[in-house]
């Protein structure tokens, strides 16, 4: 199997992983000094986010040089160095790439917006106003309001899925699509192993310009972009053309992954793998952050998904990211090692977000403190992505060991207590029930190759298989504060508790009937 089968991916937010420049703002050097504890929890890649030239209107998705790194972050001569010793380490890396939209200080698009004539005017996405003035369609941008910018100057409209100062790239043009699979042979020249690929599904956009049609499930109070569906302007059918293209990029290089950020419906979702699989090695799924946290939904989910991907096909989970609430926030503390047993141990590459290792919340962010453009575009709607983006605790000193200056974002509340020394140093803690279950699942293949198999569903209780090569495991969680007991009538003599959230279980016999502690969950070796 490949490395990104069997691996774990750990997303780091470089603005908040460390500081060592003193500015306040995590930087690539700071990455590489922390290296060695990822290699440590016991990840197998590690996932930047982009640290390219940007004006910084959303934090580095809004790109203006893509072969070069934004001075906040260090130089290229840092990111070859942190590449070099990840690789010592044993650890990939995987960078953001952002192929859907520029910034609006990137050369392409200052040439493109000087007139129509411009040799790269169709870079761009320009349409004339609608015939009655205003917008040429009624497309909404995800960050509020119309997703049309107007430009006196050549008395056209830009199209921009996100910020105006992010305007799309039309990639029906073929010098767009050559100029981005150059850019992505630049880096894996430069040693990285794959992309993530940033907003996939918006990479094209209907010929015709043709309206959304309005969403009948959208409700007033809700975000404005729900408003319509989006069938015009993301998921168009030829997309799988481009991400075939940019798989032909990547297989270019031995051993390199291909992941894109899809929000999309399973059904839909798979669609990415593309014909013969030769699409996105790695959809990614990110059913799990929004299913209710429930046994029957969350079984229910899983299998749904095992049965729309195509024959062949890898599955890969995902629970936390920069863009969503903290998991402990979401399903909350008493869950919080469920939901860490379930996302390692489901079948597929499940994908970690730093910090989520320590339990880390979602921080509360002062008004006068909060930066992300979302928030401050559609206040009071609760889209903040600010509270999952805190720097990264490390120790009890007056700055949890991250800066020596106060950080962009403020800290946990509570990182005097929840960091990595304090962690470190406690049986029961999290951090320590990862690092556990980490080493488990890379001694277990059935666990991080196996097959997986539906055991039980009642009440709180949800129970699978994984099995490979004669081993055979059994994980049972409880996604309730009450206990419950599951009918596992298929277990072998001799089965005993293997691992478990709770202390004092492991090598407890199990028969057929299992009983499982509020907030519980376990896995059985099933050896007889």
């Amino acid at each position: 199997m490949h490395w990104w089968q069997t691996g774990i991916l750990y997303q780091v937010y470089p603005r908040s992983f460390q500081d060592t420049n003193g500015d306040g703002v995590g930087d690539l050097a700071g990455v590489t000094q922390r290296l060695p504890y990822l290699a440590e929890l016991g990840v197998d890649a590690v996932w930047l986010s982009p640290v390219f030239v940007s004006p910084m209107a959303d934090f580095g998705y809004d790109i203006a040089d893509y072969t070069a790194i934004d001075p906040l972050f260090g130089r290229l001569a840092d990111f070859d160095a942190l590449v070099a010793r990840a690789h010592d380490l044993g650890l990939k890396v995987l960078l953001d790439l952002v192929p859907n939209h520029t910034s609006i200080e990137h050369p392409w698009f200052k040439e493109s917006r000087t007139s129509r004539e411009s040799a790269r005017r169709d870079w761009y996405l320009w349409r004339d106003p609608a015939p009655g003035g205003g917008p040429p369609n009624n497309w909404l941008s995800e960050f509020g309001g119309s997703a049309w910018q107007y430009e006196a100057a050549t008395g056209q409209y830009y199209y921009h899925a996100f910020l105006r100062e992010q305007p799309d790239l039309n990639w029906r043009n073929a010098d767009v699509r050559r100029a981005m699979h150059n850019v992505m042979r630049f880096w894996l020249g430069r040693g990285v192993d794959g992309f993530r690929v940033d907003v996939m599904w918006h990479l094209i956009k209907d010929a015709a310009f043709r309206d959304n049609p309005p969403n009948p499930a959208w409700r007033e109070g809700e975000a404005d972009y729900g408003r319509l569906l989006p069938v015009y302007s993301t998921d168009r059918p030829e997309v799988q053309e481009v991400v075939c293209e940019l798989r032909a990029v990547i297989d270019e290089f031995p051993d390199r992954v291909l992941i894109g950020e899809i929000y999309l419906p399973v059904d839909k979702l798979v669609a990415y793998y593309g014909d013969e699989l030769l699409g996105a090695h790695l959809p990614f799924n990110f059913s799990l952050i929004g299913v209710p946290w429930r046994a029957d939904a969350i079984a229910a989910l899983v299998d749904r998904y095992e049965a729309a991907l195509p024959p062949g096909a890898w599955p890969n989970w995902v629970l936390g990211n920069h863009d969503r609430p903290r998991i402990v926030s979401r399903v909350g503390e008493a869950q919080a090692k469920v939901a860490a047993m379930l996302l390692l141990t489901l079948r597929g590459t499940p994908s970690l977000y730093y910090g989520d290792e320590l339990g880390l919340p979602q921080v509360a962010i002062a008004p006068d403190r909060v930066r992300d453009p979302w928030e401050r575009n559609l206040p009071g709607q609760g889209l903040g992505r600010d509270g999952c983006r805190t720097p990264m605790p490390w120790d009890s000193g007056p700055l949890a060991g991250f800066s020596t200056v106060e950080p962009w974002l403020p800290l946990n509340a509570d990182a005097g207590i929840r960091n990595v020394a304090a962690e470190s140093a406690k049986s029961t803690s999290t951090l320590t029930f990862y690092r556990r279950l980490i080493a488990l699942r890379r001694a277990h293949p059935a666990l991080s190759a196996g097959v997986y198999r539906p055991l039980a569903q009642s009440g709180s209780g949800f129970a699978y298989e994984r099995t490979a090569g004669g081993e055979i495991l059994a994980v049972a969680l409880n996604f309730a504060s009450v206990s419950v007991e599951l009918s596992l009538e298929s277990m072998p003599y001799g089965s005993r508790v293997l691992f478990g959230t709770r202390p004092g279980r492991d090598g407890e016999a199990v028969g057929t009937r299992l009983v499982l502690h509020p907030d519980e969950g376990v896995i059985i070796s099933c050896e007889s």
